[in-house]
């Protein structure tokens, strides 16, 4: 169960709190900079969405007096603007509007300590909760320290952790004191120094060192989940009494953080009324609730004699489909469930493999932390041989686990931990062999010929001059020790704890913002998360020498940009052998001037490209252009479902770019038009409109004007293009 805790924030909104000190660097009012780190506390505690995280807040200084103690002298001035509860959306925007300066100096900051006191004593009575109180002052009223002490003392009993942020308070330890500080304001700071001082969990600090923490991420701290409980065993009990069987317990170890997602909401309805999804001005908005959004669905099948063709069901009677091709195969739920593998839970050895044998990039997901069972003395022995056994053997094990039953069976990886207090297994997922894709890549220390020969000398080879420029150059990016500590010491440059994911932690920050000041516009990125966006300049500075030599010895050269329009003369290839003119010298022999070379189905990309490069009058592109769309059409056609879509989609693809590089883009319009026409009127084959979607996002329709500077067809004629009618 989340531990409970109530938080008091003691808010000074005097007169003085208005004021803006340009001496400091500041644009705007003390109260306006120190309410940042109030907001950014309290939207946390909002987005935990949790009854037991509960806030109240006092206000100091205020032009009326509302609070429990009133009655007696001193606590004048002083105000409960929320009494302790639940923190929501709705009493945030009730906050943000009573936070405002007073026009008054006086109030008694002791005083409102020991309201806040009172507050808690009442609200907690004599239960566990982790008790608070925050106070945010410029310490510019009179205080009466005479009963500090005894204040202390009943903090102390009441276990409150008492913590005291002062506006332009005097900081050595971080490094910040305020010029000109007036006299009752440095005798204040000494009182409630005093206080903390002798306060058991007591913390006293200049506010200017919380809000600068406050673009850090703050790791968010969770309680354990056990994901399984149960036995750890090695061999079969049932059958073996002295089979190995530990009682344990199995933890989430580290867990994917993911950034907030959106909702759909509702106006919440009055009684007897109708929701509405409908937009509302962020006046209109202040104290809506939302509610979620319940999706319902309906399922209609083909029913000629119903009305409309059409009838519902219901869900039970529907089976499940799975898609072959182009058909929809159903299976029943009784034959759906003979797929099924029927499992109990368990959580078995199967074997142990050394450390040497595996492979990192076989880890597939998060770690689990197994542990034996708390107050299990012989669980507690068992394990720790086992743990052990394995570090003195430098092995591993590998287990199945079905963490509940009927649940799908996964293999683990089981490898020992040994820490102070501590003796464990660490896991891992593994995959399974059809989780596996075994692809296979020439080597790159040597050459093997088709005859068999291996060469450790080729042009495809690295020399040792480019191996060991290449490995200068990975020295000279070493991150390891390119940073600094605060001794001036070399360090690491980006440690993995203050390595944030800018995706989260930014979502987090934009909506935090909107939801106090939804009139403002998103602030920008914190710097702390763009740390390490880039590279370092003098790291850039450093390696150029490196990268430089590196291309040298590697001969690295420039691709010469691709030529536009009308290709009249051929690109000379960089390796200056003519690849084109030796394949139309081996050609003249069978093919005379005026009969183009015929375009393969077998090999029609690389031959439909020679062509077109090798056109030297508008007759011979359009020859080439008509046997590419006919092959684009056979493949269409004769395909048995889907299996020939991939390739009729390339040709398409290759014919496109191919003319569009011409300056021919009509001749493709005018072939996509009467093959559009053609292929959904059942000319191709039958019905082949699976195929068009497979155009449409492949986006392979007309040549529009921006992608071709002679063609005449706008955006829209292309959009509407698409449509299948």
């Amino acid at each position: 169960m989340a531990e409970k805790e109530a938080t008091v924030f003691i808010l000074d909104l005097g007169a003085s709190m208005g004021e803006t000190k340009a001496e400091c660097g500041r644009s705007e009012s003390d109260m306006d900079w120190s309410m940042r780190y109030v907001w950014d506390k309290v939207t946390d505690i909002v987005s935990a969405n949790r009854k037991t995280l509960c806030v109240g807040v006092v206000g100091l200084r205020t032009d009326e007096t509302a609070n429990r103690l009133s009655e007696e002298d001193g606590y004048e001035n002083i105000s409960v603007l929320q009494e302790l509860g639940p923190m929501t959306m709705s009493s945030l925007k009730a906050l943000r509007t009573n936070i405002k300066p007073s026009k008054t100096f006086s109030g008694d900051a002791i005083s409102a300590i020991v309201v806040a006191v009172d507050m808690i004593d009442i609200f907690t009575k004599k239960l566990k909760w982790n008790r608070k109180i925050v106070m945010i002052t410029d310490a510019q009223s009179a205080t009466d320290p005479d009963d500090i002490t005894d204040i202390a003392h009943k903090i102390n009993d009441a276990n409150i952790n008492l913590t005291v942020l002062g506006v332009d308070f005097d900081d050595p330890e971080y490094g910040f004191k305020e010029e000109n500080k007036s006299p009752t304001k440095a005798e204040n700071e000494k009182t409630l120094k005093a206080l903390t001082d002798q306060c058991t969990d007591g913390v006293f600090a200049s506010i200017v060192e919380a809000i600068d923490e406050i673009d850090t991420p703050r790791v968010k701290q969770v309680k354990p989940y056990k994901s399984y409980e149960g036995t750890l065993t090695l061999g079969d009990p049932e059958k073996f009494p002295h089979a190995l069987n530990i009682n344990v317990e199995r933890y989430f170890k580290t867990h994917t953080a993911r950034q907030l997602a959106a909702s759909t909401v509702v106006l919440k309805s009055e009684q007897g009324g109708t929701q509405s999804t409908q937009t509302l001005d962020d006046e209109a908005a202040d104290g809506v609730e939302f509610s979620a959004v319940k999706q319902a669905r309906t399922y209609k099948v083909n029913a000629p004699d119903a009305p409309g063709g059409k009838k519902d069901v219901e869900f039970e009677a529907l089976a499940k489909g799975f898609e072959y091709g182009r058909t929809a195969v159903h299976i029943s739920e009784s034959e759906h469930n003979i797929t099924k593998l029927e499992t109990t839970k368990s959580f078995s050895i199967v074997g142990f493999i050394p450390w040497t044998r595996y492979e990192p990039f076989l880890g597939m997901g998060e770690v689990c932390i197994t542990t034996a069972r708390k107050f299990d003395e012989k669980s507690e022995l068992a394990m720790s041989s086992l743990v052990w056994g394995l570090y003195e053997l430098e092995s591993y094990a590998v287990a199945r686990l079905v963490a509940k039953d009927g649940k799908d069976p996964a293999l683990v990886l089981l490898a020992p931990g040994l820490e102070p207090e501590l003796e464990c297994l660490y896991d891992i997922p593994l995959p399974f062999a059809e989780d596996v894709r075994a692809y296979k890549f020439p080597p790159l220390d040597k050459v093997v010929t088709v005859t068999g020969q291996t060469l450790t000398s080729h042009r495809l080879l690295p020399t040792e001059e480019l191996t060991e420029a290449m490995g200068e150059y990975v020295d000279a990016m070493d991150l390891d020790s390119y940073g600094m500590d605060d001794e001036g010491k070399h360090t690491e440059f980006a440690p993995v704890d203050e390595t944030y994911n800018p995706t989260i932690h930014r979502i987090n920050n934009a909506v935090k913002q909107r939801a106090v000041h939804s009139d403002q516009p998103v602030q920008d990125i914190p710097a702390v998360l763009l740390r390490y966006a880039k590279p370092p300049q003098e790291l850039i500075g450093r390696v150029q020498d490196r990268i430089e030599d590196l291309i040298k010895e590697a001969d690295v050269k420039k691709v010469p940009p691709k030529a536009k329009g009308r290709r009249r003369e051929a690109v000379k290839p960089m390796s200056g052998l003519d690849v084109d003119a030796l394949l139309l010298s081996q050609d003249a022999g069978s093919n005379t001037a005026d009969q183009p070379r015929p375009i393969t189905l077998e090999n029609a990309v690389p031959e439909f490209k020679r062509a077109m490069a090798t056109s030297r009058e508008m007759s011979d592109i359009q020859a080439a252009a008509r046997q590419m769309g006919d092959i684009v059409e056979s493949l269409v056609a004769d395909s048995f479902a889907d299996s020939r879509y991939a390739r009729a989609i390339e040709c398409l693809g290759v014919l496109r770019e191919e003319l569009v590089a011409m300056e021919e883009p009509g001749l493709y319009d005018a072939f996509v038009r009467g093959f559009k026409g053609r292929l959904l009127s059942g000319a191709l084959g039958g019905d082949r409109r699976d195929f068009w979607l497979k155009v449409r996002w492949a986006r392979l329709g007309l040549v529009e004007a921006g992608q071709s500077e002679v063609s005449t067809v706008t955006a829209e004629e292309a959009e509407e293009f698409y449509k299948s009618r």
